[in-house]
Formats: structure tokens, C-alpha cells, sequence
């Protein structure tokens, strides 16, 4: 029989027993929409971060305490060295001060968390994170003020904060809570301005920017004992082309400080993002490979499946080999069972992710981006599934006698 009858076969035999093939091609299904929906979520966070560098701008320096990175001799990044920034390293004031005297910068702001839970009229808001930094914070992030103003360099010993977007819509109710306030360990705060929506995705040590709080550097200071631990500084040179000498006069002014230890990290805003990639890309095919192994699982049901359908088809085998039919046909048409089962699973798979990307954009920040290659990729692997896991029964029923077939009929 050529293929089209065989495929129509194929088709009927699915429409026949609708639960069995379900569950049958349950594990293709599970590994499809598992897989493109992890790519498909891998690529939506690149794409918000590299907005976010696109926002801040490219001569957006970045410091942060530990070695985070390795470099060859001439700097170049070569690896990354995530656990060395796990033991509680901050920058210090000192540190800070020395950034901000070296030559060509413009701007240096720091950016600390205080520990704590805001609160509005006994409600916490336990999703919020506490920032300190400088009346510069918006020129560094490129960020407007949606309502009211960010408190200015006079401000930065007053118990005045501005807050997300996001801490407004949800702590308050409303678009625009000027004028109210928010504790923040014990001590009460006024509302003085609103962030416009910041980029969902922030490369800024993980922080969510639309549910943080921004106090003024020094009162967080104050009310945190007179000390704050810096997680990180955002630097603007005077020029953009000047970033690469900053960025070199700052490592070496800091490894001078640390007695010619580099257990810091100075990174361009192509770094940042290139580092950030990589860490999505490992993530993303970590999970993905977890994923797949729904692949393994849905091939091995395949296999078991045909190998039953040959059992049961015992006689209809013999009658098709008695009244002609040659190996290679029998084969072809165990082969394609398997072959339709798993695409059909695997187009059932792509459906639910498209469905769970819709979702992700719905419900949540995330902005999940539809990958059209590596759907491509897993309707490939959804045949090949079939052909690996149906090629075994198939050549066995190929090679059945048909003498000994014809008995079970």
C-alpha cells in the first residue's frame, strides 16, 4: 500500500481509540510543549534585558562586589564565575569614593538594599524591596518620573521615598499617592513621586524596579545603623567614548586598593548583557534537557504500543502477506503508525505551549517569544521519535511468517 493509505490507516487507527492514543503519545506531548515553552520563555527574557540595556544606554558601567567574571590578559571576558559573589561581599563607602574620584566619570550611583517590609496603615508589602541610593538614580537608569518628583541632592537625609509603579497599583490602589506614606522599619516616609513601568526584566541584581521603594541614600544610612552595604554602583562616564578608559582606570584603581587582588567586577553594558545571555542560555537548556526526557518517555510508550499492535494484528499481517503484500509494505505501515502517533503528540505539544506563551503574557510580567526554529526542531524530533521507537515493531512485523501469522486468525 503507498503511503497516503498508509497514513490514512494511520489516522483511523488514532480516531478509533482516542484515550489509548492520548495517552500514548502523552509523553511527546509533554516534552514538546515543555521544551518550546522554556526557549520561548528563554528568548522573552533576553529580549526585555536587552531592552533595558538599550534604556540605560551603552555607556552604562556596572560594579559589583566579587570576582564575577574570568579575563584573559587583555581583558577580555573568557568564563564566568558565578559562586565567587555568594559569602555576603559588598563594596564599601571607601570603594564608592574612589569610583567616584576616578578620572572621566560622570556619574556614580550606588545602589543598596535596606532589609524590611514596607508598610501602608498595617498592610505589608512583602513583594516590595527596599533601595537606597542617590538623587542621580534616575539619570543612571534613564527612567522618567510618571507623578510627583524624585527627591533632589537636598533630600538625601529626608525621610522621603519614590516607589514603582507596581507598589502604587498595589499597595495603595491607585495611580498616584503623592503625599502618603510608608513605613519602613519604624519610621514613617512620605510619597513623593511615582516611576513610570520599568522594563519587567531587570539585569540590576534581580531586583524588580516597579516594587521597589528608592530612599534617599543617607536616611537609609541613618535608620540602618549608620551603614549600608553596597550591592552594586552604575557609573556614566563624561563621554561614551571614554568608557573603556574608565573601565580600566577603575579596576586598576580598586585592585590598587586591595593589595592587587581583583575580587570585584567592572563590566561594560556588552558584558552585562552578554553574561546574562549566557547564564539564560545555561538555564534554558538545563530545564530544556529536563524537559526531554518527556521525549524518551513518549518514545518508549510509542515503542510499547506498536509492539502490542503487532501482537494484535498478528492475523491481519498474515492475510496481507497471503494475498501479496511484501515486507517493505508491512513495514511502512507499522512504521508510519509510530511515525503519525508522535507527530500528532508533537503538534499537540507545540499548541499548548503557544497556548501557555498567551498565558505567560496575560498573568504575568514575562513576555515569552515565539521561536520559530525551534518549532521546527521539535516537530523533527516528534518524527524522529517515531521512526526510532516504531522501526523495532515494525521490522517485526515484516518478518513475521504469514504461515505462522494466518494461524492466529
Amino acid at each position: 500500500m503507498m503511503l497516503p493509505g498508509n497514513i490514512r490507516m494511520a489516522v483511523d487507527s488514532v480516531k478509533s481509540s482516542k484515550l489509548h492514543s492520548f495517552l500514548t503519545m502523552f509523553g511527546i506531548i509533554v516534552g514538546v510543549a515543555s521544551v518550546v515553552t522554556m526557549v520561548s520563555l528563554g528568548e522573552g527574557f533576553k529580549q526585555q534585558i536587552r531592552g533595558q540595556v538599550a534604556q540605560s544606554g551603552a555607556d552604562i558601567i556596572t560594579i559589583r562586589p566579587g570576582r564575577l567574571v574570568n579575563r584573559d590578559t587583555n581583558g577580555e571576558v573568557t568564563g564566568l564565575n558565578i559562586f565567587s559573589t555568594i559569602g555576603g561581599n559588598a563594596i564599601s563607602e571607601k570603594e564608592l569614593g574612589i569610583i567616584r574620584a576616578t578620572p572621566n566619570v560622570k556619574e556614580a550611583v550606588p545602589f543598596s538594599i535596606v532589609t524590611g517590609i514596607p508598610s501602608y496603615e498595617n498592610t505589608d508589602y512583602t513583594s516590595g524591596t527596599i533601595l537606597a541610593t542617590t538623587d542621580l538614580a534616575p539619570q543612571i537608569l534613564n527612567q522618567e518620573i510618571d507623578v510627583g518628583n524624585f527627591y533632589d541632592a537636598g533630600e538625601n537625609d529626608k525621610n522621603v521615598v519614590v516607589i514603582g509603579r507596581r507598589i502604587a497599583d498595589e499597595l495603595y490602589k491607585e495611580q498616584a499617592p503623592i503625599g502618603k506614606h510608608i513605613m519602613i522599619r519604624g519610621q514613617r516616609f512620605l510619597v513623593v513621586g511615582i516611576f513610570k513601568e520599568f522594563p519587567s526584566i531587570s539585569i540590576n541584581a534581580g531586583t524588580d524596579f516597579n516594587r521597589s521603594v528608592f530612599v534617599p541614600y543617607d536616611a537609609a544610612k541613618r535608620i540602618n545603623g549608620g551603614s549600608l552595604p553596597i550591592f552594586e554602583v552604575l557609573v556614566r562616564p563624561t563621554s561614551p567614548d571614554q568608557v573603556n578608559s574608565v573601565v580600566d582606570n577603575i579596576r586598576n584603581q580598586l585592585r590598587a586598593d586591595h593589595q592587587g587582588q581583583e575580587d570585584f567586577t567592572v563590566l561594560k553594558s556588552e558584558e552585562n548583557l552578554m553574561i546574562a545571555d549566557n547564564l539564560l542560555d545555561l538555564a534554558t537548556i538545563l530545564i530544556a534537557s529536563i524537559a526531554g526526557i518527556s521525549l524518551l518517555v513518549g518514545g518508549i510508550g510509542i515503542m510499547n504500543i506498536m509492539f502490542a499492535l503487532v501482537t494484535e494484528r498478528t492475523g491481519e499481517v498474515g492475510i496481507r502477506k497471503a494475498i501479496g503484500a511484501s515486507n517493505q509494505q508491512i513495514l511502512g505501515q507499522f512504521l508510519v503508525e509510530a511515525i503519525v502517533l508522535s507527530t500528532i503528540g508533537g503538534f499537540i505539544g507545540i499548541a499548548l505551549s503557544l497556548a501557555a506563551n498567551v498565558a505567560f503574557r496575560i498573568l504575568t510580567d514575562l513576555e515569552p517569544v515565539i521561536n520559530i526554529p525551534i518549532i521546527g526542531i521539535a516537530t523533527g524530533v516528534s518524527i524522529a521519535v517515531g521512526i526510532i521507537s516504531g522501526v523495532i515493531p515494525a521490522l517485526r512485523a515484516a518478518r513475521k511468517d504469514p504461515i505462522e501469522a494466518l494461524r492466529s486468525v
